[in-house]
């Protein structure tokens, strides 16, 4: 099987390009003090000086004599030479992602790596989370949240075609430590190096349980959601360890590590036989029977679930005004005076999209609700709303 390579980058590249004996000074301080600096930041000086650095660095990897040499000189290369013995041809046919950092320095360094790894015929990508950097906690947590999001798209993405590894030999050491955990959770091989040597070591998949006792799902899924940011009421999360969420007040959200659980574990409960109930929506007898319909698989329900998490996030943001969801939420009223189930004219009737899917959602606004009537294929909900 193919292996799918998550291989954090730092700049030990470019820092280790400095010669102690004819640099200045400045070339340690110019790197030091701009080490969290993106392109836009960065002064001319210290940009002249890292791209002096990115050049030597080049030279020294396309003119090694040997493998060693270019080990010696790149931890990232360290790591993918080690796992496949030595031999790059060896990888051809499988995918590399390179994480940077959302910084200057991290950004040409994974750019170093990248290239010299398509030199070999080696397919390589670079992922940098917005404002990924250890600048302040703020921009590091922010970052490790999109980190985080895009691992999950891409685990779920290969999860069967490929075999996963984690080389962690490069990068810094908050960021590995993410991603060590990450690559447990998500069972990738981890790749690790020591100092000084060619040998690496790999920790094998671990059999590591998920303790889904202490997950609300609606709760868990809200304080997620991507388009509105919701606090939920620490009464509502009796058992839910602090480890996992930001306390703030009476209310809490979910931390890195809570995203991080929730992201590998809410498939589990997006795909049940019953859906998840979520505050300010209620489900009427006909959307239950669509949803237990045998056309509705395990995809459909996660899609659907997805789309119900924005929906009860902006119930609770708008106080039930649904004239002021996203616009992405596609949610508009059909037209027609045609009366239906309940009594209810269609000009009475809203709905909303299921991503991409063609699939939708029929409902009606009241009390403060939303009462969802029917789920499933254009037509069929267009039919009778």
């Amino acid at each position: 099987m193919p292996k799918l390579i998550v291989s954090t980058v730092g700049t030990s590249l470019l820092t280790n390009q400095i010669d102690v004996y004819t640099d200045s000074e400045e070339y340690f301080t110019h790197i030091q003090e701009t080490a969290n600096d993106t392109e836009e930041e960065i002064k001319d000086k210290a940009k002249k000086i890292i791209l002096e650095l990115k050049t030597r660095t080049e030279d020294k990897l396309y003119k090694a004599k040997n493998t060693k040499q270019i080990r010696d000189a790149s931890a990232e290369l360290n790591g993918i030479y080690g796992l496949y013995e030595g031999n790059l041809e060896q990888g051809k046919s499988d995918i590399h992602w390179l994480i940077a950092t959302d910084t200057y320095q991290g950004k040409i360094t994974a750019q170093i790596v990248q290239e010299f790894l398509e030199t070999k015929g080696i397919k390589a990508h670079i992922q940098s989370p917005e404002k990924l950097s250890t600048r302040n906690t703020e921009r590091f947590s922010y970052g490790i949240d999109e980190l985080l999001e895009w691992w999950d798209g891409i685990f779920l993405a290969y999860q069967y075609t490929h075999d996963i590894y984690f080389n962690l030999v490069g990068g810094f050491k908050a960021l590995q430590g993410y991603a060590n955990t990450i690559g447990m959770l998500y069972g990738a091989e981890i790749i690790y190096i020591f100092e000084g040597n060619l040998e690496f070591i790999t920790i094998p998949k671990l059999p590591i349980a998920i303790d889904y006792s202490v997950i609300k799902p609606a709760q868990f899924a809200l304080m997620a959601s991507k388009s509105v940011d919701i606090y939920i009421k620490l009464s509502e999360l009796e058992n839910v360890p602090d480890s996992l969420i930001s306390i703030a007040g009476d209310e809490a959200k979910l931390n890195n590590w809570g995203h991080l659980l929730w992201n590998r574990c809410k498939s589990r409960f997006f795909t049940g036989d019953n859906p998840v109930v979520f505050p300010s929506l209620i489900y009427d007898k006909s959307f239950i029977k669509d949803y237990e319909r045998n056309n509705v698989n395990e995809q459909n329900k996660f899609d659907l679930h997805e789309v119900l998490t924005e929906v009860s996030a902006s119930m609770i943001k708008f106080n039930g005004d649904t004239t002021r969801f996203d616009p992405r939420l596609h949610f508009t009223r059909y037209e027609g005076g045609q009366k239906y189930e309940g009594g209810f004219k269609k000009n009475q009737i809203d709905h909303f999209y299921i991503k991409n899917t063609g699939w939708r959602v029929s409902c009606i606004a009241k009390d403060g609700n939303l009462h969802l009537r029917h789920y499933g294929e254009h037509d069929y909900v267009n039919n009778n709303p």
